[in-house]
């Protein structure tokens, strides 16, 4: 899918994001606070929360790790900020932006496209706003996050399996 292409159907949008810095964050949950000031966002401490401001995102996928996304420009300023604050504290930081690209899916009827492949409840309550997780959609591994109160997911997905995650969720909204 091009950067810039997008469908529409029955309400329902598919478009590729902008490109983005992407980072794979792992440190122990009780240095979140220094990694937290570095980046100028919370971290996220609960399983399967998000954060968001400022142009920066913060996913939780694990207990010691998150998927930190950012505005381009991010790419040079976030390793020295987090090297500062870890100093002599082991951390890992390390840029994928070039591993994954992402889709935004929104609309009323985004959740019945997205459980056509996905195993998961995706109800307002099961699913809610500032909600995110590692999920399969067919058989291709992404991250799903709901980033607000409106039916909207963005979608992360490793850019070798994007073309096939691509046309399931295209041949899914075209279905309805």
């Amino acid at each position: 899918m091009h950067e810039n292409s997008v469908i529409r159907h029955a309400g329902i949008t598919l478009r590729a994001l902008p490109g983005m810095a992407r980072f794979a964050l792992r440190c122990a949950p009780a240095d979140a606070p220094r990694a937290s000031q570095a980046l100028g966002l919370d971290l996220p401490l609960a399983a399967l929360t998000a954060s968001a401001g400022a142009g920066r995102a913060a996913l939780w996928l694990g207990p010691d790790e998150w998927l930190i996304l950012a505005e381009d420009g991010a790419a040079e300023t976030l390793p020295p900020a987090m090297e500062d604050a870890f100093a002599a504290t082991p951390f890992s930081l390390v840029e994928v932006s070039g591993r994954q690209l992402a889709y935004g899916l929104s609309g009323p009827g985004a959740e019945e496209v997205l459980a056509e492949g996905c195993p998961l409840d995706l109800s307002d309550a099961a699913f809610g706003p500032g909600t995110c997780t590692r999920t399969l959609f067919g058989k291709v591994e992404m991250v799903l996050w709901r980033p607000g109160p409106e039916p909207a997911w963005h979608i992360e997905v490793w850019r070798s399996f994007a073309p096939h995650l691509h046309a399931h969720l295209r041949e899914a909204l075209l279905d309805l």
